[in-house]
């Protein structure tokens, strides 16, 4: 069973990678988007904030009247700046 040590090294919850790469202003908006079933993880839906994400994945995120396709590129132990939060993922055209 992995251990809270393990999240933030090998995977992190989806809710507070989407927190840290600044999608929402805060994490229960970020649990929120995810409850409604607006993230595709890997292109399968998922309704689950504590889903594992991992590097490589790719999300589909739909926020409001906007969808953008980024891949992983790292897990963030802390939500930093705005500049530090967009070398969390790349967009995907």
């Amino acid at each position: 069973m992995a251990g809270p040590e393990l999240e933030d090294r090998d995977w992190q919850r989806l809710d507070k990678w989407l927190w840290c790469a600044r999608f929402m202003r805060q994490r229960s908006d970020c649990a929120a988007l995810v409850a409604e079933g607006a993230i595709r993880i890997n292109r399968q839906p998922t309704d689950k904030a504590h889903a594992k994400l991992r590097i490589g994945d790719v999300l589909t995120v739909a926020i409001r009247e906007d969808v953008k396709v980024v891949r992983v590129l790292a897990l963030s132990a802390r939500r930093g700046p705005a500049a530090e939060a967009r070398g969390l993922y790349e967009e995907i055209a």
